[in-house]
């Protein structure tokens, strides 16, 4: 029996700059669930999404999105991809409705009575123009866009940051909406890791262009402890702790779930949240994990 196809796969994924390198990037999105990307800003996040969407050169490696790849196959895929920046990319001059007249011809499975249906259920004005929206309506319109196409890979870049917290509840029950039919993937990079708590099935997390570790949410959590004591850790623990701190009462550090056992007298272990994993592996010098 053949395996599923992925909603995305990258292989490999290599991009140089001058200070930084993305650095053999590799990641499955099984079809029909939620990822969440998530590191410190400058991890690499938005050069993985440019690489997708083929707008920035690759040094090496492969992308695919539904089996298909994303420089051979490029027109195929962005049929396939709904994408929502942090930032509006709509002319600020547009107004509302001549969204549709002037993106509706890229896409071959336009759906007009489905955008006009979100206009209304996000109470889009139709004589507004693209730069008097609040930041919740020109999110709103943006998701408006990338839900009329019969897109099945979504991906978000930052979608909810300067969002109040109805407003991401709000975001968050639309995606729900998108994946009923289990035919439909998210991609979703954020520094807000309550989101994904409550939405994300699988976790990537970048530490300085590399992957730290990329499976399922819980696959993650189960992996690590968060170690405490109340004095400093003996050397048979220190070599195991990532980004350990030390203050006046005691010593904290993410370690591996399998090391638990070195754990002595007065010493916890306590399971991590997500933003747990990523304070201590920002405060490491040197990530490491399972990978």
């Amino acid at each position: 029996m053949s395996e599923p196809v992925a909603a995305l796969a990258l292989e490999g994924l290599t991009k140089r700059f001058p200070g930084f390198t993305l650095d053999q990037v590799t990641l499955t999105l099984p079809a029909g669930y939620v990822m969440g990307l998530v590191g410190q800003n400058g991890a690499g996040k938005t050069t993985i999404i440019r690489l997708i969407l083929n707008m920035a050169r690759r040094d090496a490696g492969r992308v695919t999105v539904l089996g298909l790849d994303n420089l051979q196959d490029e027109l195929a895929v962005k049929q396939e991809i709904a994408v929502v920046f942090d930032q509006s990319v709509l002319v600020d001059s547009w107004r509302v409705r001549d969204v549709e007249p002037a993106l509706a011809g890229f896409y071959a499975r336009w759906d007009k009575a489905g955008f006009r249906a979100c206009l209304d259920r996000f109470d889009l004005p139709g004589d507004r123009r693209v730069k008097e929206l609040s930041r919740g309506m020109g999110l709103k319109l943006a998701l408006a866009v990338a839900l009329s196409h019969d897109a099945r890979l979504l991906i978000l870049d930052e979608p909810t940051s300067g969002l109040d917290p109805v407003a991401r509840d709000e975001l968050l029950g639309l995606l729900r909406e998108y994946l009923q039919d289990g035919d439909r993937s998210v991609f979703f990079s954020t520094h807000i890791t309550s989101d994904l708590d409550k939405i994300a099935d699988h976790i990537t997390v970048l530490h300085r262009g590399a992957v730290f570790y990329s499976g399922s949410k819980d696959g993650l959590l189960d992996a690590f402890v968060v170690a405490r004591g109340p004095h400093q850790p003996p050397d048979r623990l220190r070599r195991h702790l990532i980004g350990p701190t030390q203050t006046s009462i005691g010593f904290s550090g993410l370690l591996p779930a399998a090391r638990a056992p070195l754990l002595g007298p007065q010493m916890v272990a306590d399971r991590p949240t997500i933003d747990d994993v990523l304070i201590h592996v920002a405060q490491a010098d040197h990530g490491s994990g399972p990978r």
